[in-house]
């Protein structure tokens, strides 16, 4: 998919229509259960292909934490972050062609659709179409993580992206919450919500492997919730660090993600982080440099390598 190319005056009359027309996120969000289109169960492989409106498709792969807490991110990409991720990163040029899909995760242990994926698109319509289509569950566990690994089994197992299959190039995976990586999900956990699944237990970090031989893998800890203090969102973060280390994004605004997100491509692309975030205008420059503190000026190295 993706074969269209994105066109900044339908976004912007898509963005003036939901402003106007959906006040609130449970008029952008009216699904009442999982969209067979958006089901993994019936998805054998998402696919970046490249195309004559994108010769050298990028795939990312943005996966949104849903439950009751963090609901609101879906919220803020429909609203505005779409469009700050398609026309900055085309603005800026630190990837070619971006085609974007998003998951939506929830708790495997917990809820019926833990995981729901769309197409990859380049396009305003279909794009936001299919968003618009994933069920909020609201519907979190209480056990300190969320089952953020899904999103990286998933683009492990059934994603097909022409950027690393063509050209070697990695596509660049994000996921997004506020609670600490999944420790391990059961094989027979599994089976209760997808076909096609490991014959045997995984740990986040066996699947974060997985996902790392074709992805640049990153995560956004929104650490602005209310749900945990702040000793435990600390707890959560060393937990991601152990795993991600400099990957890990600690976002203080969640209505900075999109820009976060741009930001992290444009840096691992060779970028210096202090000319990154200044880039930004008002206090968005404050917290994008905040989140990419971590990260290591000007790497070099572009998305054909991993840097660890």
């Amino acid at each position: 998919m993706g074969s269209g190319r994105w066109n900044p005056d339908d976004w912007d009359r898509h963005a003036r229509t939901t402003a106007s027309t959906k006040p609130t996120a449970a008029h952008v969000f009216t699904s009442h259960g999982i969209q067979p289109e958006l089901d993994p169960r019936s998805v054998k492989m998402r696919e970046s292909r490249d195309s004559a409106a994108n010769p050298n498709s990028t795939a990312i792969i943005i996966g949104l934490d849903v439950t009751g807490s963090m609901g609101m991110l879906a919220d803020t990409i429909a609203r505005t972050g779409l469009g700050i991720v398609f026309q900055e990163l085309i603005a800026r040029q630190p990837v070619a062609d971006p085609h974007l899909m998003i998951a939506a995760f929830d708790d495997i242990e917990t809820s019926a659709p833990p995981l729901q994926v769309t197409q990859f698109e380049a396009e305003v319509d279909p794009m936001t179409t299919q968003i618009e289509k994933i069920f909020l569950s609201h519907n979190g566990g209480g056990n300190r993580y969320e089952s953020s690994s899904l999103v990286h089994w998933f683009a492990a197992m059934h994603t097909s992206i022409d950027c690393f299959e063509k050209r070697g190039r990695k596509g660049y995976l994000f996921t997004v919450g506020d609670e600490g990586p999944t420790p391990m999900i059961s094989a027979a956990r599994m089976r209760t919500r997808f076909d096609n699944v490991p014959e045997t237990d995984l740990t986040g970090s066996q699947m974060l492997d997985m996902a790392r031989r074709q992805w640049h893998v990153f995560h956004v800890f929104i650490n602005e919730s209310t749900t945990w203090p702040r000793d435990e969102r600390e707890i959560f973060k060393v937990q991601w660090r152990s795993i991600l280390g400099e990957r890990l994004l600690v976002l203080d605004d969640h209505k900075a993600l999109a820009e976060t997100i741009v930001s992290a491509i444009q840096v691992n692309e060779g970028a210096d982080v202090k000319s990154v975030a200044g880039s930004w205008s008002g206090d968005k420059s404050v917290v994008v440099a905040r989140a990419l503190a971590g990260l290591p000026a000007a790497a070099g190295v572009g998305s054909a390598v991993e840097r660890f």
